[in-house]
């Protein structure tokens, strides 16, 4: 059988495709619902209570019998007994005799026999008796039970991503927690030894890692949980070591996927690629770029714990490349493990506002800074992989086709917009 490396490059899409093979749906779990902001709802949620579970008054105002108040007006009010205060959190309310009123709050149920609420601006404000200067509608001001949904309704399907408005219909509904996807664990590995932690002097010959943290963010920002271990030495039997370690940890520290960068392409000291051949995880070259050399599959290490296996995906080591690689690749598949809806970027459609040339074979992303008042495109900084800053200042890739070899100003490009 053929392996990748001999088969030629793979394409975008069939890369794509392999990296979302790795990951397995993740399982269910129930969670708070002050931490269930950006999750997944993994069940169907509907209403244990009708909303709102009972008539209510929508103001500050007098419960009365519309009949009775019908002839109101500013010049002849209607002036009537006060029966009762009803503030909201009352559960002894009585019913409204014939020719009452009863002072209520906004929220506080309405009691048997009232059918309008007059607003208090429309009254002398009375506490004994109250003077009505307008006269009010059958239903006005009435909150009616049920009316927003009915207990057992349905108000929310799996797959549902959780904000503040779902959150609050489900505490609503009188829910303490709710069932959604567990997020996927990923271990995030730079390797390495001329990397130096930020903030430590550097001496000559190093430099300052960025892409494990950088890639960390970027797995949390997917939906993700990230452990970020840096400067594993290039010693292949140190890398493999560090890996059986965490493949054997007992969930939720075990990771669900192994992401690296660096150390993937045709060097005498490719740390990634000698440890993991012939392991399960195979390299090649994607025709793209940034991010050609690639690497993915199913890691097997004899651990504390037997023969295990866990999901990876090696990244190249340049920046720009790494994180390019990981919007196409490791995103996409990450958020479908969840039962994200939307797991890819949103894409539209944009004018470039200056010409592009691209090298025909591999499909270009480049950095760009959308403008979306005119609905045009500009590249920033150039095609080069190492070009970080242009990458931070970016607010979407240019993604132009494999076969396209240039693109004239004012012509349509496909844009995916990197919001987080």
């Amino acid at each position: 059988m053929s392996t990748w490396s001999e088969t030629g490059p793979r394409s975008v899409d069939e890369h794509r495709a392999a990296v979302a093979a790795l990951l397995a749906p993740t399982g269910v779990e129930r969670v708070a619902l002050t931490d269930a902001s950006g999750r997944v709802l993994a069940e169907e949620l509907a209403a244990a209570v009708s909303l709102p579970p009972f008539d209510n008054s929508a103001m500050d105002g007098y419960a009365v019998r519309a009949a009775e108040v019908a002839a109101a007006a500013a010049d002849s009010p209607v002036e009537l007994p006060v029966a009762a205060d009803i503030p909201a959190g009352r559960t002894d309310v009585p019913p409204l005799a014939p020719g009452a009123a009863a002072r209520i709050m906004t929220g506080a149920p309405v009691p048997d026999g009232a059918d309008a609420i007059v607003p208090v601006e429309r009254t002398d404000a009375g506490t004994a008796r109250v003077r009505i200067s307008a006269p009010a509608d059958p239903g006005a001001h009435v909150r009616r039970a049920g009316e927003d949904a009915a207990a057992g309704q349905a108000l929310l399907g799996a797959g549902t991503v959780l904000s503040a408005p779902q959150i609050g219909l489900a505490a609503a509904c009188g829910r303490p927690d709710l069932a959604v996807r567990r997020r996927p664990h990923v271990l995030v590995l730079s390797t390495g030894s001329e990397l130096v932690a930020p903030g430590e002097p550097l001496a000559p010959g190093q430099i300052y890692e960025s892409n494990g943290t950088m890639l960390a963010v970027a797995v949390r920002e997917a939906g993700a949980t990230a452990e970020l271990l840096s400067f594993v030495p290039d010693d292949v039997e140190r890398f493999r070591a560090v890996l059986a370690e965490k493949m054997a940890a007992a969930s939720p520290a075990r990771p669900d996927l192994v992401l690296t960068s660096g150390g993937v392409s045709a060097g005498a000291y490719e740390v990634v690629k000698d440890a993991l051949t012939g392991h399960g995880v195979e390299f090649g070259k994607v025709a793209m770029q940034p991010g050609g050399p690639q690497g993915c599959g199913t890691l097997q290490l004899d651990t504390a714990s037997g023969r295990t296996g866990v999901a990876v995906a090696t990244l190249p080591g340049n920046p720009v490349s790494a994180l390019v690689s990981f919007e196409v690749f490791v995103r996409p598949a990450l958020r479908a493990a969840v039962g994200h809806p939307d797991p890819d970027r949103p894409i539209v459609t944009a004018r470039l506002s200056g010409d592009l040339s691209s090298p025909a074979g591999r499909r270009q992303f480049r950095r760009g800074i959308l403008d979306a008042a005119s609905g045009t495109v500009a590249e920033i900084g150039t095609p080069a992989s190492h070009l970080i800053g242009a990458l931070a200042r970016a607010d979407c890739l240019i993604d132009l086709p494999a076969d396209t070899t240039a693109v004239a100003a004012g012509e349509p490009v496909t844009v995916w917009l990197l919001e987080v």
